[in-house]
């Protein structure tokens, strides 16, 4: 998946070292995204057993201009299990952040799940305090949920996260 800018594709063995930095390095990861350590090997090993395609849960790379800069990941949820949607996320390397790469990425992997996958619902979370998370959200055409309090715990902190969701048959800009 690609448009003039950025392109969406599976994440190569080359990407690896990046990712890892990126989902590992407080730096790079950066405030609203540091949970603390965790398992160095876990993410080699999930890339050796389903290449980060997994059926429950997946993640593409993020290029624009010929270089990684992050990745676009979906998981199954369901509040039943007839009803399956997606929960989608993005982390972009501190370079990509603010440029637009992460709303056209977004977009794009709208484009991919609605065209892959017969769910009905994507959704997307985001910390209150994540205002150009929200901006990116509702220029995908993602809508606005609410609040759910105390749902995330990050420095020390239970924080707020605000819920947005796109339905199949909503209008997209």
């Amino acid at each position: 998946m690609s448009d003039d800018r950025v392109i969406l594709r599976p994440i190569s063995e080359a990407d690896l070292p990046l990712l890892e930095r990126l989902l590992s390095d407080p730096e790079a990861v950066g405030a609203l995204q540091w949970y603390g350590w965790s398992d160095p090997g876990r993410l080699r090993r999930k890339w050796a057993e389903d290449g980060l395609l997994g059926a429950d849960q997946s993640q593409l790379a993020v290029v624009s201009g010929g270089e990684f800069c992050g990745f676009v990941a979906w998981r199954r949820a369901a509040v039943v299990p007839a009803a399956p949607y997606w929960n989608v996320g993005i982390q972009l390397i501190p370079q990509a952040r603010g440029r637009g790469i992460g709303t056209q990425a977004q977009r794009l992997l709208v484009d991919y799940l609605f065209a892959h996958s017969p769910v009905v619902r994507l959704e997307a979370d985001t910390e209150t305090v994540n205002l150009a998370e929200q901006r990116a959200l509702e220029k995908c055409g993602f809508t606005r949920e609410g609040v759910q309090r105390s749902l995330v715990f990050r420095d020390g902190t239970w924080r707020d996260i605000v819920r947005y969701s796109l339905l199949r048959g909503d209008a997209r800009p």
